[in-house]
């Protein structure tokens, strides 16, 4: 049994992190401030003797005898981020320097939750780990884009000079049960949208392509990455290579709920990405041989049940 930290644990994708490691048979330690993440998300594991629920916000320390680390907290859709950007800069880097602070104390390996949006509004195509992005660092955005490139910079010199275990991913767009129905992102407002017959928001012209991973296979990734031998650090892309216009997701999710919503177009806020598909070779090879096993329209499914549930 290995002890494990999971920062953001009460959030969308931490808390199926959680499920995944006490399935395993792990003693798991879930810290959040609830910001974005909510306790309903793993009022199921409140009664699992492994599972420990600390209110906690990682810009300040916290010391714990921990084996691994996974840092997934950061609010991670532009409705949040863009609510207080000066805080959500300071979750990545401060976060990042106390949860480094952590490992280098207690030996531990960690995993830095990091983004596709590092990456900015790319030129090249698909996106790569080599590839260093093309981002704005003054705009609506940068307190998330440059907090996440800032952070993989900590974990890096971490590594390099203290000698700290580190693991870096850069998630693609990650769907599923236990999203925020007002989190703003393009799969949750739709889907939304389309069970309240509200008219299905498309910002631009619909052109814009995204990849949409469901979080299961990010799970998946997300362990096997921690167990890679200790000199691979990554970055690594996780994500689906699937790549889908706006127009042919809403037009899938107004299909799939049998939504009688039209799409009305607005305008495309600043330094919105243009295309987003990521190069998933470097994880098909060091991930033995991962590879995400979820159709989109597999996945929409799963997830328009949850929201047609809570709705």
């Amino acid at each position: 049994m290995k002890r494990i930290l999971v920062t953001g644990g009460a959030g969308f994708i931490g808390s199926h992190l959680c499920d995944r490691l006490l399935k395993e048979q792990n003693d798991v330690i879930c810290l959040d401030n609830y910001f974005t993440g909510s306790k309903d998300n793993i009022r199921h594991l409140l009664d699992n003797h492994n599972f420990e629920l600390i209110r906690h916000d990682i810009t300040t320390p916290y010391y714990a005898e921990v084996d691994e680390i996974y840092n997934l907290a950061c609010p991670a859709s532009p409705v949040h981020y863009q609510y207080n950007p000066i805080k959500t800069f300071k979750t990545s880097v401060y976060g990042a320097v106390n949860m480094l602070g952590l490992a280098r104390r207690t030996k531990a390996k960690i995993l830095q939750a990091s983004t596709s949006e590092v990456y900015g509004d790319p030129a090249v195509h698909p996106q790569v780990e080599g590839y260093w992005g093309n981002v704005n660092p003054i705009g609506i955005r940068s307190c998330y884009d440059e907090g996440k490139r800032a952070a993989e910079t900590l974990f890096m010199d971490y590594n390099r000079q203290n000698n700290v275990r580190v693991k870096i991913i850069r998630i693609f767009n990650t769907y599923g049960p236990r999203m925020n129905p007002n989190d703003g992102r393009v799969v949750s407002n739709f889907i939304v949208q389309a069970l309240k017959g509200e008219n299905i928001t498309i910002y631009g012209d619909g052109s814009q392509t995204r990849s949409f991973q469901y979080v299961s296979d990010l799970i998946e990734a997300m362990i096997r990455m921690m167990n890679t031998p200790d000199d691979f650090t990554g970055p690594v892309n996780i994500g689906n290579p699937g790549e889908f216009t706006m127009l042919e997701l809403a037009a899938m999710v107004i299909k799939l709920t049998n939504s009688s919503s039209k799409i009305v177009f607005c305008e495309l806020p600043g330094d919105d990405p243009k295309q987003r598909r990521p190069d998933i070779s470097i994880a098909y090879e060091k991930l033995s041989g991962w590879t995400p096993s979820i159709k989109l329209e597999e996945g929409l499914k799963e997830t328009i049940a949850y929201f047609d549930h809570i709705l």
